[in-house]
């Protein structure tokens, strides 16, 4: 006798469209197969970040001439993670019930990128929930941030903490849960290419863990310096007293 859950499986994979995400047989509902081909989307991804940063750059010499390069990198990052948290990643939070079955231009790059983390088109509770806070959150903070950065205004530092601690915290949290999947419930969400591993699920999403945390320890530089000022200030001005 079959045994009623390899049934259910037969009966669960027959009746879901064919896809190439791993693991092996997992449903995603009304899955639709991407009209655009890998180098196609990367090249359309590649193309959107160069129109937002370099007119941005541009602006920036023009408007503030005085900034240094090293802030001005700075506030390039936080502009562009505003473009990708608020819009790359809002329309995921938004559309996350039925990406699989969506043909726009963000539904292909996401079907793309999951190829390195199937939890993307399953509906996964963490990852939802994350990319919904991160879309509320620190994509318009990202803006923010980046003038706060050329402007140098004295909120700046206050609030590069409170983005990158949370950019940070939640892209580790990301690697956590996806590595407690597969150690503990023997989940593989990633194809065995080394491709979609390497580029797409640890260099992708590295950047979003030694920028901020670089961003955090310059932060915590310059907000001990400025206290260190000021108690200095404090001191001399009892004894002047």
């Amino acid at each position: 006798m079959v045994p009623e859950h390899a049934v259910l499986s037969a009966t669960v994979n027959a009746s879901s469209p064919l896809h190439p995400y791993y693991p092996l047989g997992v449903v995603i509902p009304s899955y639709v197969t991407n009209s655009l081909s890998t180098p196609a989307l990367l090249a359309i991804f590649a193309t959107g970040c160069a129109a937002i940063l370099l007119p941005t750059y541009l602006l920036i010499q023009t408007k503030r001439p005085g900034v240094s390069n090293t802030e001005t990198a700075i506030a390039l990052w936080f502009i562009l993670c505003g473009f990708i948290h608020f819009f790359f990643e809002g329309y995921f939070a938004y559309n996350a019930h039925h990406l699989g079955s969506l043909g726009h231009i963000f539904a292909q790059l996401w079907k793309e990128y999951s190829l390195s983390d199937s939890r993307y088109l399953t509906q996964d509770s963490f990852v939802v929930c994350m990319e919904t806070i991160t879309a509320i959150f620190w994509g318009p903070l990202s803006f923010l941030c980046a003038y706060c950065v050329v402007a140098d205004h004295p909120l700046r530092h206050w609030l590069q903490t409170v983005v990158s601690l949370g950019q940070l915290y939640g892209d580790v949290l990301y690697f956590a849960t996806c590595s407690f999947d597969q150690l503990v419930a023997e989940l593989v969400h990633c194809r065995p290419e080394l491709a979609y591993f390497w580029c797409y699920y640890v260099l992708m999403n590295a950047f979003w863990i030694v920028i901020p945390l670089a961003l955090l320890v310059q932060s915590g530089r310059e907000t001990t310096r400025a206290f260190a000022l000021v108690q200095a200030m404090k001191r001399s001005g009892k004894k002047n007293l």
